[in-house]
């Protein structure tokens, strides 16, 4: 049983079957997994969900899209030697060897289907074959995030809760965004790592360990959480509660994980390829900043710049100005990012700062290694890494959200457990989705997108809230109260805004400027040189702030993102265990 469930909880015979199933050594039987039980209003969330997700097929595709039929072409076509070095497209093999076998499988349907779906030199292919092939292999795969939080439903002992949250993780805007619009596999992947915490949840810390090797070399953003991982499976599993190496559980892990990278890189090695894989999968010649800044601390940073270099031009202050700053045009897209006025940050400054945050969620994970305590070191992690790594893409904020929604004790939900945890969730949700909002510009999806999320929140907001809601206790709790309502009241005045800036701009006066600036600003929203290309092309005053929309969503979401990270890890650090009981700080 995990060392933070409470006394009484464990007299709870749900509770018993429950620690009983995947025992620390003990395989969770086969039938256990193939005995599902699907309830009506489960098969009504799947059918009705599946159904919208199939309407979505003929909807905007980024770039995204054209990246993974390359590379179908590319693992179908080629020799496996050829894999990482290939050029034939832009959109080079850039993720682990695990996700190139995946496409490997992929493609060979997909070749049965239409040949030229996996015609390395059928570039920009859109035939309605492989629009349609393509997004059912994202819902298709998506069922193992289905699967795995069924299991989460049926271990808890409290269903009616955990459905929701289950629903509400299935349901996410995000992979409604990102997978099923924009195109990419997230949901299949969270929902390796879903089932990796679920199996820690068991109490089953070596398939935990197994099925998150696994998932690294899917995509390797996940490392990310490593850390958190290694720490949590070697104190938890690999040290008794008096501090002894238990050799036979260490060897396990430790061989499990080796096998796991020699399947997916030994080929590679064996070819001498590893520094090419390395390569692709660490491009470092990239900025601090992708093209449309992920909300984050150092989106805050490169603003405050950037308003740092107004206020000198338009003042005469005496600040040190970099010049290459003033006429930079990557911000992160391709070169590095310079700053006007602050000091320049390197990856070696992002590296340090993300060491130093996750080391201290660490250290409280090694003192207390319970599986709760596990989730919000593991949610804090990859927290960390989005607020202060190197080039973060604004889609990375999945790596926060989904986590955090998981985030609980061994069978109850901190977001259901209490309002600290319900108002950090809330939060950090509304922020994290808003900024994905960027990503779909078309006006029909963009319906979809605050439709379909509005109705998510409030689906999610108004059972929980009712559960967890706590009047203030003293006056700064009060204060705190009053603006973080008013910071998620500000959400549907920048909806506002943005919709009506961009509406504006549409106007004959505008439009005639926008195919000139569309590479500068594309390139960086915020890059004052763009000025010139402005006053070359007569746009007006309006079309010269065409960065203001995204700048301001990635200001304003950044600024909740940053606050609920401060307050999660907060909560955290101030939280203490006596005698199985959680008697935590408010």
């Amino acid at each position: 049983m995990d060392e933070d469930a409470a006394p009484s909880l464990r007299k709870s015979p749900s509770v018993a079957s429950l620690r009983s199933v995947g025992s620390a050594g003990a395989p969770v039987p086969a039938s256990a997994w193939l005995s599902w039980d699907i309830l009506p209003s489960e098969w009504d969330i799947l059918c009705l969900s599946t159904a919208l997700k199939f309407l979505l097929f003929p909807a905007y595709r980024s770039t995204d899209f054209e990246v993974h039929r390359n590379w179908l072409a590319i693992t179908h076509t080629l020799p496996i030697s050829k894999w990482y070095y290939d050029t034939t497209s832009e959109w080079t093999l850039d993720y682990p060897p695990f996700f190139a076998y995946f496409e490997k499988l992929l493609s060979i349907p997909a070749f049965l289907i239409d040949p030229q779906i996996v015609d390395l030199n059928n570039l920009n292919y859109d035939a309605w074959s492989v629009i349609a092939y393509q997004r059912t292999t994202v819902i298709l795969t998506e069922l193992v995030l289905g699967a795995v939080l069924l299991k989460f439903i049926r271990g808890s002992i409290e269903p009616s809760i955990q459905r929701i949250v289950s629903a509400s993780i299935f349901l996410h805007p995000g992979f409604l965004i990102v997978d099923h619009i924009h195109f990419q596999y997230n949901g299949f992947m969270y929902g390796i790592l879903l089932w990796s915490i679920l199996m820690a949840r068991n109490g089953n810390k070596l398939a935990s360990g197994i099925l998150f090797a696994i998932l690294l070399n899917f995509k390797h953003i996940y490392m990310y959480l490593a850390p958190a991982y290694f720490v949590y499976l070697l104190r938890a599993f690999c040290f008794s509660p008096t501090g002894h190496i238990h050799i036979k559980n260490f060897l396990s892990l430790a061989n499990s994980v080796i096998a796991v990278f020699v399947v997916s890189l030994g080929p590679f090695a064996l070819m001498g390829q590893i520094p090419q894989l390395l390569s692709r999968l660490f491009p470092f010649t990239r900025g601090l900043n992708h093209a449309y800044w992920a909300p984050n601390f150092w989106a805050l940073v490169t603003a405050a710049d950037r308003v740092l270099l107004k206020y000198a031009q338009m003042t005469g202050a005496e600040f040190a100005i970099n010049e290459s700053g003033v006429a930079s045009s990557s911000r992160g897209l391709v070169g590095d990012t310079v700053f006007a006025v602050l000091p320049n940050v390197k990856p070696a400054h992002t590296f340090v700062i993300t060491v130093v945050f996750q080391l201290v969620w660490l250290v409280k994970l090694w003192r207390n290694p319970t599986y709760k305590s596990f989730l919000t070191a593991l949610t804090l992690s990859g927290w960390t890494s989005f607020l202060f790594g190197w080039h973060v893409h604004e889609k990375a904020v999945l790596l926060v959200l989904i986590p955090l929604r998981q985030v609980g004790s061994a069978s109850r939900l901190l977001a259901a457990e209490r309002q600290a945890y319900f108002r950090t969730f809330l939060l950090a949700s509304v922020a994290g989705v808003f900024s994905l909002f960027p990503l779909i510009f078309n006006p029909t999806e963009s319906i979809i997108k605050v439709v379909y999320s509005t109705i998510w929140i409030a689906a999610v907001y108004i059972p929980l809230s009712r559960r967890v809601y706590e009047y203030p206790k003293s006056v700064i709790y009060v204060i705190m109260d009053a603006l973080e309502k008013v910071y998620l009241a500000g959400f549907p005045l920048l909806l506002l805004f943005v919709t009506a800036f961009r509406l504006f701009q549409q106007q004959p006066s505008v439009s005639g400027a926008s195919t000139a600036r569309g590479m500068c600003v594309a390139t960086d929203p915020l890059n004052l040189s763009c000025t010139e290309v402005q006053h070359e092309t007569n746009a007006t005053a309006v079309s010269a702030m065409e960065f203001l929309p995204l700048m301001a969503t990635s200001i304003y979401c950044a600024v909740g993102l940053v606050w609920s990270f401060l307050r999660l890890g907060f909560i955290y650090l101030h939280e203490e265990t006596y005698q199985g009981q959680l008697t935590e700080i408010k």
